[in-house]
């Protein structure tokens, strides 16, 4: 595997989120306040890709999908997959540790409303997805939680989005060997509305099992 490049904890490509980070800074001291790095097995067979770090979750812990509920369902299923054990507590302290997988974001800093920008995507993309994608040499999947996700991972492999449309439960195999699944976000407002259900989520895993 070849090294990650992970954004310095001042990163200034993006001004907008330079300065919302600012902001957070000062609002929020003790929280992480950066962008957040990926985390999890150095040379994975899966590739978990979120949008964005949540304000109070990430943004706050430092670890993806750590303090906030989408956090919840996503790491229940890993354990119960068998790509991540221990107890998951929503603390990066909590000694969970990832088992053949990493978890990385579209965009590595909380953007305002959670909606980053298709330029902040394409910069972050580029700067650090892109890189990331091409070290782990054994993927064998990667799993885009929502349409965001979905896109920067099809633009990173260069990949026409016409060609592989985003659906949940999808799959398509990408120009490096990987199998792309896609599902519906894991946040709260998904969960609550039953447009992502425990159900529909772990169907996806069952293939992903299959698939690693």
């Amino acid at each position: 595997m070849r090294t990650v490049i992970q954004p310095d904890h001042d990163c200034p490509l993006c001004p907008r989120l330079l300065d919302f980070r600012t902001a957070n800074r000062k609002a929020f001291p003790s929280f992480f306040n950066g962008p957040v790095p990926s985390w999890g097995d150095g040379d994975p067979a899966l590739l978990v890709v979120g949008l964005a770090p949540g304000l109070k979750g990430a943004n706050r812990t430092g670890r993806p999908f750590t303090g906030d509920y989408a956090g919840d369902l996503l790491y229940s299923t890993l354990i119960k997959y068998g790509f991540a054990k221990g107890a998951f507590k929503a603390d990066p302290n909590d000694g969970l540790q990832l088992v053949r997988c990493r978890i990385t974001n579209a965009v590595k800093c909380v953007p305002p409303e959670n909606k980053p920008t298709p330029a902040e995507t394409k910069i972050c993309r580029s700067s650090f997805l892109a890189h990331e994608i091409a070290a782990l040499g054994n993927l064998k999947a990667i799993l885009a939680l929502g349409q965001i996700a979905h896109i920067a991972v099809l633009d990173t492999l260069k990949v026409k989005r016409a060609s592989a449309p985003f659906g949940h439960g999808s799959e398509h195999r990408m120009p490096n060997g990987a199998i792309l699944f896609s599902s519906y976000h894991c946040s709260r407002y998904n969960t609550n509305t039953g447009r992502l259900t425990e159900a529909m989520f772990h169907a996806v895993f069952e293939r992903i099992a299959a698939a690693v």
